[in-house]
């Protein structure tokens, strides 16, 4: 037998001990060598609380127990992204986790719903989507299983402590095979033909060779962007905050199944609810606001007693502009990091995780198409990520400088394409593969008052009586249903309560 293939990866934290678990659950080690190489002297970011649906799916992949890893993590539900003063000042909407409404007749239920919009018979969209009218009630409880239950249409996230979530993949990855090897880098070796890295050397001086090499070193990017010399494509004419500061607080009684982002004049805040305590953090242009600026309005505006001093962090918008380059394939932050408005980044590395194994080499030769179809996927993931991001950003007030910059942008293509076949009558293309379909963008473009002129053709069939008695109905039995649902706060405690940190 052929010798295994060496697979190592540079970097712990979230990004490099998920690689690794997803490792030890699918790679067969007669064939692939795993192992993390990582230094207890480098510190991690660790502030990325929230996450997205997807996030469920990965740790089913790995055969995960939910209640253990929630209670491992401190993690409570997340049924969608509430923000407050988006669009309009004093307005607030959420971005949920499932569908609007349910099957009517011809067209699909938006479209009846834009119909009655304009003839001025219908509720709020809001008051179509169970996860929405939940988490306003602070409401809970797993999916239906029968997909003619009004709480079967959604999906859900959590909230997360990131620190911990690594540590116990750490474990996991661990006792399933994966080498950790603990070093500070000092040295990459690369091959003097084809530039390839070959190595990387420790401070203690030893030597880790591979065949192939994963760079989960954050966003210095070791190997891809330092090494290797894979440029940041910039996206900061679009996405126009470059730091953020981020402080712990503790819990409120106000305890959300979402995420809270909230306006500020110079970016936005964010709240994150765990059982243990709640992540803060305000993004924020520097153009427009010092550090400490934005320490003391983040902390003018917590509710709950700071936990620690607030920390400052800084990036640039963007993508290296490939994510796989010769032996070198790039996850989380040393690929690229574009905000956490919508939670995006532990997707990402998520993404990148499975293209990985889809594409893993046979041989240490690796055939260039292999490189291309990563690069393609992991391009058409962050363009669209992209453009969902700047929506949000362009659909405002520009009631201070920074919104101002921000609304006036000139957004892509892609997007200007997006909002006017909205615009025309509510058409939003669904993607077979990726994030943010229908609803999402339905959810964001309503919310922050774009509405479309017309509804599609296919919905003036139905009697317009007819249409007003359904969505009443609707409407009525959403509101039953979480009427019904137990409190966040409780379905935790019954759920999966976690120990004291």
């Amino acid at each position: 037998m052929a010798e295994p293939i060496e697979l190592v990866i540079v970097g712990g934290g979230t990004a490099g001990w998920m690689c690794a678990a997803a490792c030890a659950a699918k790679l067969d080690r007669r064939h692939y060598r795993v192992r993390l190489v990582e230094s207890e002297e480098i510190g991690t970011v660790g502030v990325g609380e929230a996450t997205l649906p997807q996030m469920k799916d990965f740790n089913d992949f790995l055969g995960l127990d939910e209640v253990a890893f929630m209670q491992a993590t401190q993690a409570s539900f997340k049924l969608g992204i509430e923000f407050v003063d988006w669009g309009s000042r004093g307005e607030r909407y959420i971005h949920p986790f499932g569908t609007f409404g349910r099957p009517i007749g011809e067209a699909d239920f938006f479209s009846y719903w834009v119909r009655a919009h304009h003839d001025g018979t219908a509720a709020p969209l809001p008051d179509y989507c169970f996860p929405i009218a939940a988490a306003w009630r602070n409401r809970f409880m797993l999916p239906g299983r029968r997909p003619d239950e009004i709480g079967s249409a959604f999906s859900y996230a959590y909230h997360l402590d990131a620190f911990l979530y690594a540590r116990s993949l750490r474990r996991w990855a661990e006792a399933r095979g994966i080498e950790r090897v603990e070093g500070r880098i000092v040295e990459v070796e690369q091959a003097s033909e084809t530039g390839a890295v070959d190595a990387v050397k420790l401070a203690s001086g030893e030597r880790v060779a591979g065949d192939l090499f994963v760079d989960c070193s954050g966003f210095r990017s070791l190997l891809l962007g330092q090494t290797l010399g894979v440029e940041l494509e910039d996206w900061s004419q679009w996405l126009l905050c470059d730091s953020a500061v981020a402080v712990p607080s503790v819990r409120s009684d106000d305890f959300t199944p979402y995420t809270r982002a909230t306006r500020r004049p110079a970016g936005w805040q964010w709240r994150i609810p765990l059982q243990h305590r709640t992540g803060n953090g305000y993004v924020f242009s520097r153009a427009d606001l010092s550090d400490d600026e934005a320490a003391a309005a983040l902390l003018a505006n917590l509710d709950g007693e700071a936990l620690a001093e607030p920390r400052v962090l800084r990036f640039t918008p963007g993508k290296r502009r490939r994510a796989w380059h010769g032996n070198v394939i790039a996850m989380g932050l040393a690929g690229g990091f574009l905000e956490p408005l919508e939670s995006t980044s532990i997707y990402l590395v998520q993404m990148a995780i499975m293209q990985m194994l889809t594409l893993l080499p046979a041989e240490p030769s690796i055939d260039p198409a292999l490189r291309n179809e990563f690069n393609r996927v992991m391009d058409v993931e962050y363009d669209r990520i992209r453009d969902f991001l700047i929506l949000h950003y362009i659909a405002n007030e520009p009631d201070s400088a920074f919104w101002q910059r921000a609304c006036a942008v000139d957004v892509p293509a892609s997007l200007h394409d997006k909002i006017e076949r909205f615009r025309h009558r509510g058409y939003v293309q669904a993607y077979r593969d990726g994030l943010f379909g229908p609803p999402s963008w339905q959810a964001v473009l309503v919310g922050q008052g774009i509405v479309p002129r017309r509804a599609d053709r296919l919905a003036d069939v139905l009697p317009g009586d007819v249409l007003q008695r359904r969505l009443t109905e609707l409407a009525r039995t959403i509101a039953q249903a979480v009427e019904a649902t137990p409190s966040h706060e409780r379905f935790v405690a019954d759920y999966c309560p976690a120990p004291a940190p």
